[in-house]
């Protein structure tokens, strides 16, 4: 009896202490354990199929914008007669000028696409800090999704460039990286689920790069180029609307009043920061064969590929399409084929696979440096099949290199600063894009062939610096890993 008793009152106390745990729980925390059993969509909570669809739409609107911008810019807008129509363009024009020089039109489009592209990955960090400590995830990526809906549809009337750039810059800063936090925020600390929302997350991110081209670029270039970024526009209101409407089965905020008490850091971590910070413009230099594609490459690529076919001119967006369908694939390739020499060698270190992808993508641009050669030499375009090698080899290196290094600097970062490191991870495309943006605009001054070989020669100088760097810093970049069991 007595023993009965003490049972029943250790009942009460777990009773209690549950009662308790319960009570503790945030709203955020509830909602993450009633996530473990709900698997409505694809195995996943349903919440990730709107914030995944309502992605695609922003990426749609982003990718399409972004594949007529230098188009628009070198073949009609920067026209004389029409540059002097936009708002503000004088002193913004000087400004641009004053830092890079004299500019030809067609080198004045390219540095006004290098700050576009670039910015992009430094407002998020604004956007990130505007959620967590004032309006919150949910009120920022609409306000976010309004204002980058607003600027496509600014960017279909002349004068209005430039409040365009602002609108869309703010809003890809308040959207792109709070959505992808509550994708985060949908899966607690121990779901094994999350790796593969992501996949599934960045899976229709890939879709929306293949259609965006071929909807929005082919309206900008045989309609007119106000349809092309309408288009865009009109994809935002529907990524938009797809996320009011799924709100409901989305995480609730994370309380913004709790203080999280982090670690101090060492000066062992200071050492990690100070190795991660430094790559950042080696990484930059590893990036220019990838972001070139969407800059001064098409405006090659549209006078030096054989584009008609069946007696219809194929338009060159289309060539972004074909990128992200073979990036696609080269992804699906590089993580079997790491899975497959896993189980027969020791896998290499993440460091040693950024390096065998830079050097990979630095032979892409030696097939464009040939490929102007034989124009230059024959004075015909060359055949499509020229493109195809380009982009498998560019491709087939990079899948290697970003996602590589997001691994990379996830892993390295002081406990407590993983999320700030990936913060300062995606720098380096800021630094990237400024530089592609100053380097494209030399198309105009140089010959196809020297213009290639020295972005070629710029990434064979990253793999070199990386290799040097992966040596000098193994503790860090090159840990020992205990081999896998079995």
């Amino acid at each position: 009896m007595p023993n009965r008793k003490a049972e029943e009152a250790e009942d009460l106390v777990m009773a209690a202490e549950v009662k308790s745990g319960a009570a503790l729980r945030s709203p955020l925390e509830e909602f993450q354990l009633s996530s473990r059993t709900n698997t409505a969509f694809l195995g996943h909570p349903p919440g990730l199929g709107w914030l995944s669809m309502s992605e695609v739409w922003e990426r749609f609107s982003y990718y399409g914008m972004q594949s007529l911008l230098v188009l628009y810019l070198t073949e009609y807008l920067f026209k004389p007669g029409r540059i002097r129509h936009v708002w503000g363009f004088a002193p913004f024009a000087h400004a641009i000028t004053w830092a890079y020089g004299p500019l030809s039109p067609q080198a004045l489009a390219s540095a006004i696409f290098g700050l576009y592209a670039g910015l992009v990955f430094v407002t998020p960090l604004a956007g990130g800090w505007l959620a967590d400590r004032i309006l919150g995830r949910t009120h920022t990526v609409t306000i976010g999704a309004v204002l980058m809906a607003f600027g496509h549809f600014l960017m279909a009337f002349e004068v209005s460039l430039l409040p365009a750039l602002l609108c869309l810059l703010v809003g890809v800063g308040c959207f792109k990286g709070n959505i992808a936090a509550q994708v985060g925020d949908l899966y607690g600390e121990d779901d094994p689920r999350r790796a593969d929302g992501f996949m599934l997350y960045f899976l229709g991110i890939q879709l929306a790069v293949i259609v965006a081209p071929l909807i929005c670029g082919t309206l900008g270039q045989t309609v007119g180029w106000d349809w092309g970024f309408g288009a865009a526009g009109v994809g935002m209101v529907i990524g938009l609307a797809t996320y009011l409407i799924g709100r409901p089965s989305m995480p609730p905020e994370p309380s913004r009043q709790v203080k999280v008490k982090r670690p101090k850091l060492s000066a062992q971590d200071w050492r990690v920061i100070a190795v991660l910070v430094g790559l950042l413009p080696v990484l930059a230099l590893s990036l220019v064969s990838n972001q070139e594609i969407f800059n001064a490459y098409l405006i090659w690529a549209q006078k030096n590929y054989q584009l008609v076919f069946f007696g219809k001119t194929m338009p060159i967006t289309w060539m972004l399409s074909v990128d992200a369908f073979i990036s696609t694939g080269m992804m699906a390739f590089v993580i079997w084929f790491w899975r497959w020499w896993a189980r027969r060698w020791r896998e290499p270190d993440e460091i040693t696979k950024i390096v065998i992808g830079t050097a990979i993508t630095a032979c892409a641009p030696l097939v464009l440096a040939a490929a102007s050669y034989r124009v230059a030499q024959s004075h015909h375009p060359v055949s499509i099949y020229w493109a195809f090698a380009f982009h498998f080899v560019n491709d087939f290196g990079f899948s290697m290199v970003l996602p590589t290094g997001l691994a990379l600097y996830s892993r390295a970062a002081p406990k407590g600063l993983s999320g700030t490191m990936i913060a300062v991870y995606y720098l380096h495309l800021f630094i990237g894009n400024m530089l592609v943006g100053y380097i494209g605009g030399l198309l105009s001054t140089m010959t196809a062939v020297h213009f290639w070989l020295l972005h070629a020669a710029l990434m064979v100088t990253a793999a070199v610096l990386l290799t040097l760097a992966r040596f000098l810093f193994a503790p860090i970049l090159a840990p020992a890993f205990a081999p896998a069991p079995g």
